[in-house]
């Protein structure tokens, strides 16, 4: 197909600005003459020579946009997704346009289906030439996929993800099937296949969901880890995670050009091999389809060489770098190999906006809000002050009732529920098990996921958020961080999206301060300071309940919003009662409350600014000392640091579903302003850097976390920390009674 001059032609107006177009293909007349499928249809009707043709133009289309989009930047991976653009096609031609996937490098395939479809109209994108020009640009397509992008469902980027989207997708919509592209050089991730095969062991019935393995033998600089298996070690690698329909298609059985090696390039066949080949990978991809769809957990495996159409083959087509533009000679030679005639374009386009019933912007799953469960006011425990009570119990009530309320909520928990003291959950909502045991609360019909591993947990919990359901990601906080990544992945995309969804909710307990026997291994509270640290982001909450009525207010809280995420750190241990439940549903919704403040007292006052809740027993005590002493002191409990901020340290405005509620100045100073500022925190203290921005204390001083050891009480590792009531007294009253000379020579 020799390229010609495109000046000389006339094109369908979203072509403006394609470089080269192409001379119309043989067969065409007869066999593309009209969309195969047809208006009001959205799916081809069967296999034949015309499905197969016009099946073949849009892989073309695929690629040859997906390496024009990335040239028009010089920047991009063009590479991985051209292996999988048969695949892709194949897909949307039998009408499954409910895509997601684990390849963030794939995002300008992805990009250039949604503009030949016309999804990206929503955001202004009419012609290639606006596809190139928002092109990893702010408020364009982002380098990698994002879910706010119209047709698009889940975004994708570290590796080893994509899985759960398509897991949740499938939970909740039992009559579409989400594919799931997958590449062998991210296969290596250990989580994928595990997942997969936990998830089938909880949902048997739970089979609409179809990993696409892009198998084309390399990774993004070298071979893949995998590419020196053969067929059927492959083949015996899916099976042994529980998949009954495997699919493998091979382009080198078709190959008539003489190609050396396993992994070879289908562009390079002669029309009838093409053809061929195409024709497998349709009747495959329904195989797979079907029998996903009927039950049975199916895999479909494309197995080519990475760059297949594109300008380079292998590890060195993963990607563009400057100077790679569409004037390259390797480059310019692709785009004029691959180049359609205007006709072909338009009859794609048509075929493209009618897969699926229309076009994906309007209708794939994640394009509208999903409709909930009336859940109504969650009941609540009113504790006295003065009191004890377990905080993560008193939440675990709440929990096992928004289950029984709404039957699609997932609670996802590694650990075990009883080691959190969260029995109840278990015994109301079941652990979903294929062995039903009364006395170990399972059932095949359970509410409570619990494959014990922390990336499982939180991207089913996280999945089903991002896609309109309820969950619940319990966790040690000790463990939370191999999961936390998805968490992030997903809280970033909320905030992007242009529709409601509910608030990914994640609570940890048993704190460092609790697990003294265990020693420093469950002792890692520093992803406070990671969660902490994403809070500017501007959808990202980090809550310090004080006691057990504060953590039914945050609870509460939390599962009425919408498009934020939302970690809960509390304790499993009985502690005191601080808070009426009004003054904890304040604490929750302002950011902060004062749990005491002394009568009277002659000399100044003394700020402890909390965040925690067994952290206030050194506090208190500390309290004891310094009154004693004549000083007045008030404790302030900073239940919810991201109230604290001030509007301009949080990027808010730029959040779906905004929130713009920050404490004003004249509550913060009434709360935090005294004579000496102590912030206390039992994990990590960046949660108490908004306090520090704007107290006006003259003297402040941060005690925090340090490292973990093994002891036999919290108090003992409090003290390793350097927090005791000793410690916390004797620093506030340095700092009051040190002259300006002395604290100049001490700092």
């Amino acid at each position: 197909m020799t390229a010609v001059s495109h000046s000389t032609i006339t094109y369908p107006a979203f072509c403006e600005g394609i470089l080269h177009f192409g001379d119309t293909p043989q067969g065409f007349d007869a066999l593309g003459s009209s969309p195969v499928i047809g208006e009001g249809q959205s799916s081809i009707a069967n296999i034949d020579d015309k499905a197969v043709f016009q099946c073949r133009l849009l892989v073309d289309a695929l690629r040859y946009a997906t390496l024009q989009l990335c040239a028009s930047k010089e920047s991009g991976h063009p590479g991985g997704f051209a292996s999988s653009a048969d695949a892709y096609a194949a897909l949307v031609m039998l009408g499954h346009t409910n895509i997601v996937t684990e390849v963030g490098h794939h995002a300008p395939g992805f990009y250039s289906a949604m503009f030949l479809d016309g999804s990206l109209e929503d955001m202004g994108i009419y012609t290639m030439n606006d596809l190139q020009a928002r092109f990893r640009e702010r408020d364009g397509l982002l380098g990698h996929l994002s879910g706010a992008i119209p047709g698009l469902l889940a975004p994708a980027g570290p590796l080893g993800q994509g899985q759960h989207f398509a897991m949740a997708g499938a939970y909740l919509n039992r009559d579409k099937l989400f594919p799931c592209t997958i590449g062998d050089g991210g296969l290596g991730e250990p989580y994928i296949l595990s997942a997969f095969k936990h998830f089938h062991t909880s949902y048997p019935d739970v089979t609409n969901f179809l990993p696409v393995l892009v198998w084309n033998g390399f990774s993004q600089e070298h071979h893949s880890m995998v590419s020196l298996m053969n067929n059927q070690q492959m083949h015996d690698y899916w099976k042994a995670h529980d998949f009954a329909t495997i699919v493998l298609i091979d382009a080198k059985d078709f190959d008539d050009a003489g190609q050396d090696g396993a992994y070879v390039d289908s562009t390079l066949f002669s029309v009838s091999a093409r053809t061929a080949f195409t024709r497998a990978v349709l009747e495959g991809a329904k195989q797979a389809a079907d029998a996903a769809m009927n039950g049975s957990m199916s895999v479909l495996i494309i197995k080519q060489l990475k760059g297949a159409g594109v300008h380079a083959k292998g590890a060195k087509s993963h990607n563009l770098y400057p100077g790679d533009t569409s004037q390259k000679d390797n480059i310019a030679a692709a785009l004029q190999r691959g180049a359609l005639a205007p006709e072909a374009w338009e009859l794609v386009r048509t075929n493209m906006q009618r897969a699926g019933g229309g076009t994906a912007s309007r209708t794939v799953v994640t394009e509208f809000e999903r409709p909930v469960a009336d859940i109504g006011a969650l009941p609540k425990q009113d504790f006295q002050v003065g009191d004890k009570a377990v905080p993560a119990t008193s939440m675990a009530h709440m929990v096992a009732e928004l289950g029984k309320r709404d039957p699609t909520f997932v609670v996802t928990n590694a650990d075990g529920n009883e080691a959190s003291n969260m029995k109840v959950i278990n015994d109301v909502l079941k652990i979903r098990h294929p062995t039903e045991d009364a006395l170990y609360n399972q059932s095949p019909n359970g509410q409570v996921y619990e494959p014990l591993n922390e990336d499982a947990c939180a991207g089913f919990a996280a999945g089903l958020a991002l896609f309109g359901g309820r969950s619940l990601w319990l966790s040690y906080e000790s463990f939370a961080i191999n999961g936390w990544p998805i968490i992030q992945t997903v809280g970033q995309a909320m905030a992007e999206l242009r529709r409601k969804t509910p608030a990914m909710v994640s609570m940890f307990t048993a704190g460092a301060l609790e697990q003294g026997r265990n020693g420093w291994t469950h002792q890692r509270p520093e992803i406070e300071n990671y969660i902490g640290g994403q809070m500017r982001n501007g959808n990202v909450y980090l809550l310090y309940p004080a006691d057990a009525n504060m953590i039914q207010a945050a609870y509460g809280w939390a599962v009425g919003q919408h498009n934020k995420n939302i970690s809960i750190i509390a304790s499993k241990s009985a502690l005191p009662v601080y808070t009426t439940p009004a003054q904890a549903k304040a604490a929750i919704e302002q950011g902060a409350v004062t749990l005491y403040e002394s009568r009277d007292g002659s000399w100044e006052t003394i700020v402890f600014a909390v965040t925690g809740d067994m952290i206030y027993l050194p506090v208190f005590a500390a309290k004891d000392q310094l009154e004693a002493a004549g000083y007045r002191v008030r404790i302030v409990c900073v239940a919810n640091p991201r109230r604290l901020y001030r509007p301009t340290d949080v990027a808010w405005q730029h959040a779906a579903e905004a929130d713009d509620k920050f404490m004003h100045d004249a509550d913060f100073q009434r709360l935090f302003d005294g004579d000496a500022l102590v912030c206390v925190s039992g994990g990590g203290t960046i949660a108490l850097e908004p306090v520090m921005l704007r107290s006006r204390a003259p003297a402040r001083e941060l005690f925090g976390w340090q490292r973990g050891e093994t002891t036999a009480s919290p108090a003992e590792i409090m003290a390793y920390n350097g927090i005791t009531a000793a410690q916390l007294a004797a620093r506030a009253l340095g700092m009051l009674e040190s002259e300006p000379s002395e604290l100049s020579e001490a700092a």
